[in-house]
């Protein structure tokens, strides 16, 4: 296991049954001098997680996140249900989630996609960023500063590699290979395979991320919260308390939909992640083994 130290990368000693699955990308460490011995793991500000199919413990992605940055791209690869479980995982983790759209030049009217996306949570922040610009960098200017930590997640071909080569400028030799998309799907292949950090010019981190094929919602209720705000404040109102607001008489969201205040597709991406959250979610275990 390799950390990065003012002085450049080292690689760590650890103590015996260390789990090294219990340390992510970003993470900060306590580490004796001269050694490299690892001593502690600080406590974490944010914590990206994902639980993957068949796993019973979220898989780390990435720890101290300040700013997610969700990179989509103008075409095929738009898609405002796999965004909004970004969102959600994005919400939970603590970090501040920015959604950033790519090929942006190479349609004739890019304002629906910056209204979708801005659409998706209240107060999100979207901007439109061309990886190959010279002023790519500029383009995080606002998110940037000393001791704060990016991260790009998103699919494969949407330019996360050439965001971060971007962003790290002259800083480090070897830039993060990068690749094309498939022009029949929008679909890229994947350049990175594994989680890398890297730093910036503005005194920052950022982490680079390999493209999800699948992304699963678990662990995630207040995330969820936080993403249907206009579901989760009208809760309250329905009659009765565990309502799913799919069928039940005297239900406020029901009648919201009725009203065009919400959209009922959005209501049903809603359900379908409530379901799938609650489905995947480890239940807690009490001391004599009954679910709480």
């Amino acid at each position: 296991m390799s950390a990065i130290t003012p002085d450049g990368p080292i690689r760590l000693k650890l103590p015996v049954h260390t789990n090294t699955g219990d340390f992510t990308v970003g993470d900060w460490v306590l580490v004796e001098p001269g050694t490299h011995l690892l001593r502690r793991r600080l406590e974490r500000a944010t914590v990206l997680a994902r639980r993957t199919e068949g796993s019973l413990t979220p898989q780390l992605a990435g720890a101290n996140i300040d700013t997610l940055f969700i990179v989509t791209s103008c075409n095929a690869d738009f898609n405002v249900a796999r965004l909004e479980r970004y969102l959600a995982l994005a919400n939970e983790s603590g970090a501040e989630p920015v959604i950033l759209l790519t090929k942006a030049d190479l349609v004739p009217d890019v304002q629906p996609y910056l209204d979708q996306a801005a659409a998706l949570q209240r107060g999100l922040a979207v901007a439109t960023v061309n990886p190959r610009s010279s002023e790519a960098a500029a383009a995080f200017a606002s998110w940037c500063g000393e001791g704060r930590t990016l991260a790009l997640v998103g699919s494969s071909g949407v330019g996360k590699s050439t965001l971060v080569n971007a962003l790290a400028g002259t800083i480090e030799g070897e830039p993060q290979q990068t690749g094309d998309i498939r022009a029949h799907d929008a679909k890229g292949r994947h350049t990175t395979t594994s989680r890398s950090l890297h730093a910036i010019a503005c005194g920052g981190w950022v982490i680079d991320t390999p493209g999800m094929r699948t992304l699963h919602v678990s662990d995630a209720a207040s995330g969820l919260e936080t993403l249907f705000a206009e579901i989760t404040e009208l809760s309250p109102l329905c009659r009765f308390r565990d309502c799913s607001h799919e069928h039940e008489p005297g239900c406020a969201v029901q009648d919201a939909v009725a009203k065009g205040v919400i959209d009922p597709e959005r209501l049903a991406r809603w359900r379908k992640l409530d379901l799938e959250n609650r489905a995947k979610t480890a239940r807690v275990k009490g001391l004599r083994g009954k679910g709480r």
